[in-house]
């Protein structure tokens, strides 16, 4: 099973919606981690994906310090902080650049779309990019 890190800067909303999208609509492993990450997930992107029925337990913010000794296939950056400080990784792996907007502060709606656009552009792009039936 191919493992994708998903990174942004706080790990509380778009890397969290999209670790949930990917593991729910691909056969990959997919874990998400923060440069600086938030002490909890946002509210909206908690109950953005539950709106969708898909599983919000154990979700948490998490450092990439501790997964990036991971054996990870893909990193997927989900905004331009995290690109440009996305670390080096202890061997070679591929890396895409996906950005999507912040809804953090915004209504529920602002998370919905970014759950959507997520589930629009970034599942195909991963899929692709590891090769996937």
């Amino acid at each position: 099973m191919k493992t994708v890190l998903v990174l942004c800067t706080g790990n509380s909303c778009r890397s969290q919606m999209a670790e949930v999208l990917l593991n729910h609509d691909l056969k990959v492993r997919a874990i998400s981690a923060g440069t600086r990450p938030q002490p909890k997930v946002a509210d909206g992107a908690i109950e953005a994906l539950k709106l969708a029925g898909l599983p919000v337990d154990g979700l948490h913010p998490k450092d990439v310090d501790a997964v990036i000794d991971e054996a990870i296939d893909l990193v997927v950056t989900v905004c331009d902080n995290a690109k440009e400080s996305c670390p080096i990784f202890p061997r070679k792996v591929k890396t895409i650049h996906l950005p999507f907007h912040d809804p953090h502060g915004e209504p529920l709606e602002s998370f919905v779309k970014v759950r959507d656009d997520i589930r629009a552009r970034l599942v195909p792009a991963v899929k692709e990019a590891l090769d996937l039936p």
